[in-house]
């Protein structure tokens, strides 16, 4: 399912940029448990291996269970200094 792969690293990318655009720098994913295996299921199918995934884009990947079927963009060092730092979004639909 090529497609579904393409759809997830282009989500990443996005919300990556528009963290960007909004004066943050995006360092990290946050993926919910069935988020990160649906994602490791797309790349195993792509290009076999069983791996973990540490990187996604150039952003560190990390599971955060409580994500669920959702991921988050993140710049991990203003986090919670104000409103923004984040952006979520669908990765299971």
């Amino acid at each position: 399912m090529r497609g579904e792969l393409i759809r997830i690293l282009s989500s990443v990318e996005e919300k990556a940029n528009e963290l960007k655009l909004d004066g943050y720098q995006p360092d990290l994913a946050l993926f919910g448990k069935e988020a990160y295996d649906y994602l490791k299921e797309q790349i195993r199918e792509e290009f076999g291996g069983d791996e973990e995934i540490s990187e996604l884009s150039g952003i560190r990947v990390k599971v955060l269970e409580e994500l669920g079927e959702d991921a988050l963009i993140i710049d991990s060092k203003n986090i919670g200094l104000g409103l923004g730092g984040a952006k979520r979004f669908k990765v299971v639909k």
